[in-house]
């Protein structure tokens, strides 16, 4: 025996592990027998061992499980040829000297003089490529000889278009020209309910009137898988009640289900107002064959499509200059606004909570726009005075206050070809909310003091963390400014709103930090990831980077443990199955009874009771917040 595991798929893939009689411990950290480099893998996965039976596999409660052929384990005994999956990586299991390098589906290529009798057939010369002569087989008049000729014209055309409306169109042109339907459609599933691709068309090209289409019997063919003909709707069918077919006035109705590997992806509608001219069972066996040909076609050209605009969107991604970190799908919509956005010249308007990149995404707009090349200019609306802000945006002429010993450039002047950003707009006084309105509105300006227009040319992008239309509610903020500023306007989410995304953001200020502190890189031990992503981060990212750096430089062991962090992380409910767990838990059990007991004895007095416990006010309502306390309290009140 030659007892082996080899990696067919993960970071080591196509080595292998010669294994020994001993135990072998597979995992991530480097102490295990077998160490595999794959962040899906735990820390210490599974054992393979051997006993009299032979080898097994056992769980070690890896964070993802442990896999043998598909199905989970915890432990198995071994088959020469098992899959073994852990995390992302896949191993092979041997025993004898089968060579793993074979795999099924092997073609070889032999080589031979001999001579074989052939025929050679062009394409042009292949019949049934060639209706005409098949046509005249049979006689001019058969019906069979005309659907046979339909069928193989449109076996030809449907594979030769790739792009999704045109081949609707023309499986319909096709249609047409062997049924009486005056009006078709073709409906394609959506990844949820309904159809997310309607293409419809009448048999006058030119008629540019909408197709209605009966969502009742369409979505009955959809969900049942079969065809529905109706040839005389008014003659007291069974379609005869069906409101939607009332409405189009339809007389003759033809649905079949598109067909795509057994599974329905949507159907082809066909309908007629026309009396005389009706459905027959000969149209639907016709109809059907034509949705049988066109399923695969349809199902590829919409996948064409999808991956297309796809690729768009990931090329406008990577080709996006940001510092942002995220793979969320609220980071993606992010990604997109700006691919969007930043090209143009419009005012944009970013919203958000403090801590959440406002900055970075203005920083990201000018970065990738035709701006780049020009200035950058950042003001804060609300760390300076309503004169030092007015002269800081439009300077000042000499002489024009005490201490104006010389003209200075205003940052709208300096800025001119660029950005300008303000951040916390909201926090704007009244009257530099008109003087900033005219701006936008004329594009210049007047220093302190100054009487001459300066004309400047620049790109607004303005940020808050207030509700501004609440502000234009209360008088507070212009609503004329509001809607000069909101032109498109983008809200940054929250990271509570985007917890997958902690990971990256923990190990890149992981990174930043050690390297700015000159302290040793150290990962974050489980129990700490779990307690991060457990907490609601209501400082957003800003509190999460300056946790990281207080827990990096802190720490005294190798990891991050849970006992690193803020008070703050702790004090939310521990997630269980943690190391540390108890401990944590009793500590804030021990927080929650004192902030009750001192409540308690001053009546619900915050204040007061913030005194006993020799607390801020603020710090006290922070507890109480971050304990999960309110609800204790309104039950107290209550009783």
């Amino acid at each position: 025996m030659n007892p082996r595991l080899v990696v067919i798929a993960g970071p080591l893939k196509e080595s292998t592990f010669a294994l020994p009689a001993s135990e072998v411990s597979v995992g991530r950290d480097s102490s295990n027998v077998f160490a595999i480099p794959d962040p899906s893998v735990s820390r210490r996965h599974c054992l393979v061992t051997q006993d009299v039976k032979g080898f097994k596999v056992r769980d070690l409660e890896s964070r993802n499980g442990t896999l043998v052929n598909g199905a989970p384990v915890q432990d198995q005994y071994l088959n020469h040829g098992d899959q073994i999956t852990v995390g992302d990586t896949v191993l092979l299991f041997l025993l004898g000297e089968t060579d793993e390098a074979m795999a099924l589906g092997t073609v070889e290529f032999e080589d031979s003089t001999s001579e074989f009798p052939t025929i050679r057939l062009r394409p042009s010369d292949v019949l049934y490529l060639q209706p005409d002569k098949i046509l005249s087989e049979l006689p001019a008049t058969s019906r069979l000889a005309r659907n046979l000729n339909a069928l193989l014209k449109i076996s030809r055309v449907v594979h030769s278009i790739k792009e999704l409306q045109a081949l609707q169109s023309e499986i319909l042109t096709l249609i047409f020209e062997v049924s009486p339907a005056e009006r078709g459609a073709i409906l394609l599933n959506g990844h949820g309910t309904g159809f997310d691709s309607i293409f419809g068309r009448t048999r006058r090209a030119a008629d540019a009137a909408p197709i209605r289409v009966s969502r009742t019997i369409a979505n009955q063919v959809v969900k049942q898988g079969v065809a529905v003909l109706g040839s005389d709707i008014a003659a007291g069918t069974a379609l005869a009640g069906v409101e939607s077919l009332i409405a189009t006035l339809a007389r003759s109705l033809l649905c079949v289900p598109l067909l795509y590997f057994d599974k329905v992806i949507g159907c082809i509608y066909l309908d007629s107002t026309n009396p005389t001219a009706r459905f027959d069972e000969d149209h639907l066996q016709l109809i059907t064959a034509i949705a049988g040909i066109s399923a695969v076609a349809l199902e590829n050209a919409r996948q064409l499509d999808w991956l297309v605009q796809e690729n768009q969107r990931l090329n406008s991604e990577i080709n996006l200059d940001h510092n942002m970190i995220g793979d969320s799908p609220r980071m993606r919509e992010v990604y997109q606004f700006l691919a969007r956005v930043a090209p143009t010249d419009s005012t944009v308007l970013i919203g958000g909570e403090s801590g959440t990149g406002k900055e970075l995404v203005a920083r990201a707009i000018h970065r990738n726009s035709p701006r780049a090349e020009k200035p950058f200019v950042a003001i804060n609306c609300a760390v300076l005075t309503e004169t030092l802000l007015e002269s800081e945006l439009f300077g000042h002429e000499k002489g024009s206050f005490t201490g104006a010993i010389a003209q200075k450039k205003g940052k709208l002047e300096v800025a001119s070809g660029g950005v300008v950003f303000l951040d916390e707009i909201g926090e704007l006084a009244p009257i530099l909310q008109t003087k900033l309105l005219r701006v936008i509105q004329e594009r210049e300006f007047e220093r302190v003091g100054g009487t001459r227009p300066i004309s400047i040319d620049i790109r607004l992008i303005a940020a808050t963390n207030r509700d501004l239309l609440e502000a234009v509610k209360t008088g507070t903020f212009r609503k004329d400014l509001y809607y000069r500023l909101n032109v498109v306007s983008l809200t940054m989410p929250a990271l509570r709103e985007r917890k997958e995304d902690i990971p990256l953001l923990a190990a890149y200020f992981v990174n930043k930090h050690a390297s700015r502190c000159k302290v040793k890189q150290k990962a974050l031990s489980e129990p700490a990831h779990a307690c991060l992503l457990n907490y609601d981060w209501p400082g957003n990212v800003r509190e999460l980077e300056n946790a990281i750096e207080r827990a990096l430089v802190l720490s005294p062991s190798e990891l991050i443990l849970p006992e690193d962090l803020p008070e703050s992380v702790l004090e939310r409910a521990t997630p269980a199955g943690i190391a540390g767990a108890k401990y944590h838990s009793q500590v804030k059990e021990v927080k929650k009874q004192l902030i009750l007991s001192a409540l308690e004895e001053t009546n619900g007095n915050f204040t007061e009771a913030a005194k006993v416990l020799g607390l801020h006010p603020n710090y006290l309502h922070r507890l109480i917040r971050n304990l999960d306390l309110r609800a204790e309290l309104r039950l107290g009140k209550r009783a």
